[in-house]
């Protein structure tokens, strides 16, 4: 969903974006439950020749292939074509009968099979989808690594150079790194992908040696520790380090990932490990109900749908009549329980329910109560069972005077049984409650079940344990359509929350006890309905109007709606990834690669060299056993000895910062130092000083280091080169 909402936003910035994935002849799976609630799955086959898709054919009509290597047989892919606007989207698909049975089953199912079919897959998603751009004529100037599957790429971009222009394996990958962009999308160590060094080496025995590399070389590519022959292949790893630019997708997760990968980049900060924030966003005109739609058309007038960015233009929502408003959104609700009916009706008559408890069905939920949507993956970690934690007291504001009630939808894992649980004692729990008719669960997730939730429910819920949710966007589509969040501060909400806007559970807090957790939080949500959600709807005047929930909706829709559209998601990579990789791409680029060969060497120098570096003394020229006062102005010098780099290939600098409780210089900041000469004390060595003004109170910490410096580098610190005083 996320990668489409992307190419749309491209599509509608015009940006010159194309996608490449896989086409999966069974897609991920069909969900049904059985009688017990318990997850089964169905896989039916696509027929690619009635869905939108062409399939790429060359001047003669003959299929375009594409051919990758797998165990010393060649795989063979054709191309099959999706216009997202007019963006174009790429799809590989082996089921063709060139292929034997087992590599016509590759691309089968997202997900499905073991670690081996796994690294099969990335494969034919990295270097086969490269090739694939190629055989189509296209040449990209960047490339974009959507998590680590698609990482194998940087090496076929890499090799392509070599067999092109007779470059090393270092100067291509140094080359081509400069215009990769890597997003990760998970702060679940599961997530990222890591294969045992003997099936790596299984498969890439040849291709390394098209790569001049040997085993360990190669290996040491997707490790953290590269003398450590025992630690897997992580694609994570491969990734960050064949990148120039990378980024979670929000915030905290960019602070998550920082953490989580800071021993990619020995002896930086851990603040200033080369990993940034883009929050995710979602492309609004895709989700938005035709009736929200006429009401922006109304009052907010047509630019809404041209550039959702504008924080002036959603303001005027706060101009929509209270009424007008209230009447859409309760239309949208009633449509959100019939769609709800009828969807639990056929559920229960496919699995052979008594016909008693269809007729219920068909009264389930109601038009008018307050209704509270959950939908997502049915991971562990996202707490779909929260609210069960306390059965009594849920069941007791499940029924309560001032009733609430819940739509349930989300598929587990074909092999995570605990999150299959969690679904079967959801469904227990809605046939035993004396409100049964308050709780339903929606089979086989889908577009469109989302659709009907986002744009019918007025709360959406989200549960995760902090800090393991990367972004999630389902909330932000709730709020397109007025709906309101009641979400952990985890992911975008920990930006996007305030008071106003709507509601969190707990402040932010991150627990070692899980079980404590559970308890404390799932207290916090009672709590919230009790005191605060439920009276807040059911509180209305003589005109039937909860005007102080109005109020809520409006002030979410003119604070949350411009900064967390696709649109701005699209322009920020543009601004900040797209547009400076491509105007590198083709400096380095030129003259045959002129440029790009001397950056490359460039870089092999100062890596082969970097550890004869020192710092040697470093001098404050002031009183540091006096009292320093805030606006007092301080001047360091220091001592560095460059070997064999020359001066202008180094960045000398200050380091300074507040002292934590350990002694140790918290969140510092680097002051750039300036060469003043050489050093008396003997050849490489050099005197640096630097002037800094004292801006906070309290202990602080000084010291000096050094770092690469390269006007082609787009972050300095992303060679994981830095030497210390």
């Amino acid at each position: 969903m996320l990668a489409g909402d992307h190419l749309k936003a491209a599509s509608d910035l015009a940006v010159p974006l194309v996608g490449v994935g896989l086409l999966y002849q069974q897609g991920y799976f069909r969900q049904y439950l059985n009688n017990d609630g318990w997850q089964q799955e169905r896989y039916p086959i696509n027929n690619f020749y009635t869905m939108p898709l062409r399939l790429m054919r060359d001047d003669s009509g003959q299929p375009i292939h594409i051919t990758i290597d797998l165990l010393g047989r060649a795989v063979t892919a054709q191309i099959w074509h999706v216009l997202v606007g007019r963006v174009n989207l790429y799809l590989l698909d082996t089921n063709i009968p060139d292929n034997a049975k087992a590599d016509q089953g590759l691309t089968d199912q997202l997900y499905g099979g073991d670690r081996e079919l796994r690294i099969q897959q990335e494969i034919l998603l990295g270097i086969g989808g490269l090739r694939a751009l190629q055989a189509l004529g296209l040449e990209p100037a960047v490339c974009h690594m959507n998590e680590g599957h698609s990482a194998f790429m940087a090496l076929e971009r890499a090799r392509i150079l070599m067999d092109r222009f007779g470059m090393t394996f270092q100067q291509a990958a140094a080359i081509t790194a400069a215009s990769n962009v890597f997003t990760t999308h998970t702060p679940v160590p599961a997530g990222n992908d890591y294969f045992k060094p003997e099936l790596v080496e299984q498969y890439f025995q040849d291709y390394r040696k098209k790569l001049g590399l040997s085993k360990e070389e190669f290996l040491a590519l997707g490790r953290v520790d590269a003398t450590n022959a025992e630690e897997y292949f992580c694609m994570t790893v491969l990734a960050l380090r064949t990148s120039a630019y990378a980024n979670g997708v929000s915030k905290l997760h960019g602070q998550v990932a920082r953490e989580m990968w800071e021993d990619v980049y020995p002896q930086v900060p851990q603040h200033e490990v080369p990993i940034r924030a883009i929050t995710n966003g979602v492309h609004i005109y895709s989700w938005v109900s035709s009736e929200m739609a006429v009401l922006y058309d109304r009052y907010l007038g047509a630019r809404w749908r041209e550039d959702p960015r504008d924080p002036q233009l959603w303001q005027r929502a706060s101009t929509i009549p209270d009424e007008e408003l209230w009447r859409v959104h309760e239309r949208r609700r009633e449509q959100l329980v019939n769609f709800s009916r009828d969807r639990l009706v056929r559920q229960l008559q496919n699995r052979g329910a008594p016909s008693l408890e269809v007729e219920e069905a068909r009264e389930a939920l109601d038009p008018d109560v307050l209704t509270i949507g959950f939908a997502r993956r049915f991971a562990t970690y996202k707490r779909a069972t929260l609210l069960l934690h306390d059965p009594e007291r849920f069941s007791a504001i499940l029924c309560s005077d001032r009733p609430i009630q819940f739509v349930f939808a989300g598929k587990a894992h074909p092999h995570d049984n605990d999150g299959k649980a969690f679904i079967r004692d959801l469904v227990h729990f809605a046939r035993k409650t004396d409100c049964r008719s308050r709780i339903v669960f929606l089979e086989d997730y889908d577009m469109v079940i989302a659709r009907m939730l986002v744009q019918g429910v007025d709360v959406w819920l989200n549960t995760p344990r902090r800090p393991l949710e990367a972004s999630g966007t389902s909330g932000m589509k709730a709020t397109m359509n007025g709906g309101l969040n009641l979400s952990v501060l985890d992911g975008w909400w920990a930006e996007a929350y305030r008071r106003e806007v709507g509601w969190a559970i707990g402040n932010g807090e991150e627990y070692a006890d899980e079980e404590m957790q559970d308890t404390i939080e799932a207290n916090a949500v009672y709590e919230m309905l009790e005191k605060d959600l439920i009276p807040a709807f059911y509180d209305r005047g003589s005109d039937g109007l909860p005007r102080t929930w109005i109020a809520r909706m409006k002030t979410s829709l003119g604070e949350l709606c411009p900064i967390f559209s696709m649109d701005r998601v699209v322009q920020e990579y543009t601004r900040e990834f797209y547009r400076p990789a491509m105007e590198l791409s083709h400096h380095l680029a030129d003259n045959e690669f002129h440029e790009g060969r001397f950056f490359a060497d460039w870089k092999l120098h100062i890596r082969e060299n970097w550890k004869l570096l020192t710092v040697g003394e470093v001098v404050p020229e002031f009183n540091t056993t006096s009292e320093v006062r805030v606006g007092d102005a301080l001047r360091f010098t220091a001592q560095v000895y460059l070997d064999h780099i020359a001066p202008e290939n180094v960045m000398v600098q200050l380091y300074e910062g507040s002292m934590d409780g350990e002694g140790e210089i918290s969140d510092g900041y680097a002051h750039d130092m300036t060469l003043t000469g050489s050093s008396d004390r003997g050849e490489g060595w050099f005197e640096y000083a630097v002037a800094i003004e004292s801006t906070i109170t309290g202990q602080h910490g000084y010291t000096v280091r050094m770092i690469p410096r390269h006007p082609d580098l787009a972050n300095p610190l992303q060679l994981g080169l830095i030497t210390w005083a």
